[in-house]
């Protein structure tokens, strides 16, 4: 186990979204992504919540944004090192990313996300 001060931890999802491809962030909608220290069921390193891109129609309309959460306190437990802290971020931060343009677990574990 590592620790990360919240502050470095939360630099490094905001570094781990800056390495998705422009062309698939300028695609992200009405999305945000949060730190939160420990999740709502044990084992979770992220959790996507809200309706995929692939499922939005004509009724999406004035709905409260998707929500990405990426929690600190599972990822350092699971890591050794700060480097190993930086990849299991932008795993995690790609994997939960991948949910909100509709891409399920199944497909991101073939994937290596």
């Amino acid at each position: 186990m590592i620790e990360v001060s919240r502050e470095k931890f939360e630099a490094l999802v905001s570094e781990a979204l800056d390495t998705i491809p422009a062309d698939l962030a300028s695609a992200m909608s009405n999305v945000v992504v949060v730190v939160v220290d420990d999740p709502p069921e044990p084992h979770l390193l992220g959790l996507y919540t809200g309706v995929p891109l692939t499922e939005r129609g004509d009724w999406y309309s004035g709905v409260l944004p998707d929500r990405i959460e990426i929690y600190r306190n599972p990822i350092c437990e699971i890591c050794d090192t700060e480097e190993d802290v930086v990849d299991e971020v932008r795993i995690t931060v790609v994997h939960e990313v991948g949910h909100h343009f509709g891409i399920s677990d199944e497909r991101l574990h073939e994937l290596g996300w």
